[in-house]
């Protein structure tokens, strides 16, 4: 179901909502303004339904918020540390938005920006958006469209094709918090588990300042489900960035989509989340700078309210061609195409 909010967006038109639902009673809410996930509500029984997912509580709290809630975020999701991008000799000046570097495209990319609505039913949704030469300080005209898909086993997909007319990195990804408790508890005490043997250690700006490290060091392993409590601020890579902000190589057995790339309980133990993903990365947020942010109810969410597990290539991966993932670089002629899937399961 299609409908415009009472509100209008910065271009003076009404926001679009789209609304799927699947036979199991499950229901999914995107908006067009940054193709956004707004909301993921299961239903858990007895005619409750549990929202799994941060967010605003009108359309106009998405504008104020700079956590990037539910949000596409491209052209390149995460950070370029200096706002530089290098390949061979080429090197394009990118327009920062932290400090020095950029993160998630920059300040006005497509996360701020209306999405055409290409089609839509009960089911699925595809959104499209056409980003200009320069835009940002990216090279070249390039086109995306990404696909969100609810099924009936409760998977919702997340489906990004995109090409460009000349040579320029692309890794597009959704910035969705999650509580899967249903409430602004602190997601610290949800259980997690990472299939990566690897993670980036960064700085305090987030930017990658060592190379790829064992998840040994310290309290970054998660190969095996525990508490994100359990080893909170354990060593020097968290508190530097007060709390987990950091990239994970995914094990190379679940970078088809087949397998769990992660997994993620309620503290509750009545949902578990499975995460897959096409990407050779995932970015785990804590949500160590959510306060402030407005919440659902109308007030606001506080640290750690929810967490992120965005795929994506690694941060500054177009200045790192030695990282040992595929080349995030898109060529003319290419077709750039991934897929994430959230899977919700109740837990009896």
């Amino acid at each position: 179901m299609l409908t415009a909010s009472p509100s209008l967006a910065p271009d003076g038109a009404p926001f679009t909502i789209i609304h799927l639902a699947n036979r199991q009673g499950m229901r999914v809410a995107l908006m067009d303004w940054g193709a956004t996930w707004l909301s993921c509500e299961l239903p858990m029984g007895a005619e409750e339904m549990r929202e799994v997912l941060l967010g605003c509580s009108s359309p106009e709290g998405y504008l104020r918020q700079t956590a990037y809630l539910g949000a596409t975020v491209g052209r390149y999701a995460n950070r370029i540390a200096f706002s530089r991008i290098t390949r061979g000799e080429q090197s394009f000046a990118l327009v920062p938005n932290q400090g020095e570097h950029q993160l998630h495209g920059g300040a006005n990319g497509p996360d701020r920006r209306r999405w055409s609505v290409v089609r839509h039913d009960e089911n699925s949704a595809t959104f499209s958006l056409d980003s200009p030469d320069g835009d940002n300080g990216f090279p070249g005209n390039l086109r995306v469209e990404v696909t969100y898909t609810l099924t009936d086993d409760g998977r919702v997909e997340i489906s990004y094709f995109a090409t460009v007319d000349s040579l320029c990195p692309v890794n597009f990804t959704n910035h969705a918090y999650f509580n899967l408790d249903g409430k602004s508890a602190d997601c610290r005490t949800h259980r997690l588990q990472i299939d990566a043997d690897y993670f980036l250690p960064v700085d305090k700006e987030g930017i990658p300042d060592a190379g790829l490290t064992p998840v040994t060091v310290g309290g970054m392993d998660f190969r095996q489900p525990k508490r994100i409590a359990q080893d909170f601020l354990a060593d020097d890579c968290q508190r530097k960035v007060s709390g987990y902000d950091h990239a994970y190589l995914l094990s190379e057995r679940c970078r088809e989509g087949k397998i769990p790339a992660a997994r993620l309980w309620s503290s509750d133990e009545r949902v578990v989340m499975s995460v897959y993903t096409t990407k050779p990365a995932l970015q785990f947020y804590s949500g160590n700078f959510l306060a402030r942010t407005p919440s659902r109810d109308g007030g606001e969410y506080g640290s750690f309210a929810g967490l992120a597990l965005e795929s994506e290539f690694l941060p500054d991966s177009p200045n790192h061609p030695e990282w040992p993932q595929p080349d995030c670089w898109l060529k003319p002629g290419e077709d750039y195409r991934s897929t994430t899937v959230y899977q919700f399961s109740l837990i009896n």
